[in-house]
């Protein structure tokens, strides 16, 4: 690889995590670079590491027919991580599953799993599933266990997309998070091998393999999809309100903080008057926007990653796309063999 096309990649992949290295409002005559690669047709691109495409809402149920399976380690991963793309996924026309790895043993272990039911009745998702391994510990258990019941779950329910933690990510220091995404990305590949768990064939299942995969991470190292979810913003935040026993937004922060002030004579405007609205608009503007490094365990908020790509909020992700093998376009053999066939 040459030089500068490092370096270029590298400023590139920089942008996501900094303050942004190139600007919108150029010219008719000069694009930035960005701004040529966010112009790709998502729904063709097959995840390419070097380039990154902005994924924006698309109107009708493209996607009515196909199953996304939204895998977290804690009741408040995805809702944190993917609420807004998982939302408008659904909306999109996905028939959703939602499913978490760990007891998230955080004093509640019940009312965790409330939680995470309520979050898959909000979604309007089919199921949501607890496989129920030690809350952070999960770096201990038999990972091929964890390998099987997922391989039989993407079998079962003919999964199509994951979203989930990245397993390629080197900053992560959670056990149950790297547990958890090694397993699934491991059991994905296998489900579609007849040889992996032929019982399963037995049953009625057959061999099959989830094509598509959003995985995120708090401190991403390779981002490719940026998915606009400015349309889905209120809905990632009323799913987080929702974990009423683990995260930064189901404990009423926004009413707490709203009564301190008035007992020391002040307020804050963008809390709104009402008990609702203050809790509302505090994990809205202060999770997910003006203190969302400390408070939504990230880099960068959701409103100042959108700000970098010229969206209202956006989320950020390693997306992978395997090449469909009856593709034409995929084949490049055949591709080559059509051009330059002779007679003989």
């Amino acid at each position: 690889m040459k030089r500068k096309d490092f370096l270029h990649k590298g400023l590139l992949s920089s942008a996501l995590v900094g303050s942004s290295l190139f600007t919108f409002g150029l010219n008719d005559n000069k694009t930035s670079p960005v701004e040529k690669l966010i112009k790709k047709d998502p729904n063709d691109f097959a995840g390419d590491p070097e380039e990154v495409v902005i994924e924006r809402q698309v109107a009708g149920k493209p996607h009515k027919g196909k199953v996304l399976l939204a895998i977290q380690a804690h009741s408040d991963d995805i809702p944190l991580f993917a609420g807004g793309t998982v939302a408008k996924l659904l909306d999109e026309g996905y028939t959703g599953y939602l499913l978490r790895t760990s007891d998230d043993h955080s004093g509640d272990v019940e009312g965790n799993k409330q939680d995470n039911a309520k979050i898959a009745r909000y979604y309007g998702m089919g199921k949501a599933y607890d496989f129920m391994y030690p809350h952070h510990r999960m770096d201990s258990i038999q990972i091929q266990d964890l390998k099987g019941r997922l391989i039989f779950l993407f079998r079962l329910l003919k999964v199509d997309t994951v979203i989930t933690w990245d397993p390629w990510e080197h900053y992560e220091e959670n056990p149950d998070h790297i547990a958890t995404a090694h397993a699934v990305e491991a059991a994905r590949w296998m489900a579609g091998m007849a040889t992996d768990y032929p019982e399963h064939l037995d049953a009625g299942l057959k061999p099959h393999s989830p094509k598509e995969r959003y995985y995120f991470s708090r401190d991403p190292q390779r981002v490719n999809r940026i998915v606009d979810i400015s349309k889905y913003i209120d809905k990632k935040v009323e799913v987080n309100m929702l974990n009423t026993t683990k995260g930064p937004a189901g404990q009423g922060a926004g009413r707490k903080l709203k009564e301190k002030l008035a007992k020391e004579g002040k307020k804050l405007t963008i809390l709104g008057d009402d008990d609702n609205k203050a809790d509302f608009n505090y994990v809205k503007n202060f999770v997910f926007d003006i203190d969302a490094r400390r408070l939504n365990f990230t880099q960068i908020s959701n409103k100042e990653l959108g700000k970098q790509y010229g969206l209202e909020w956006a989320e950020r992700f390693h997306y992978i796309k395997d090449l469909e093998a009856n593709n034409p376009a995929a084949n490049k053999l055949q591709e080559y063999v059509n051009k330059n066939a002779v007679p003989r």
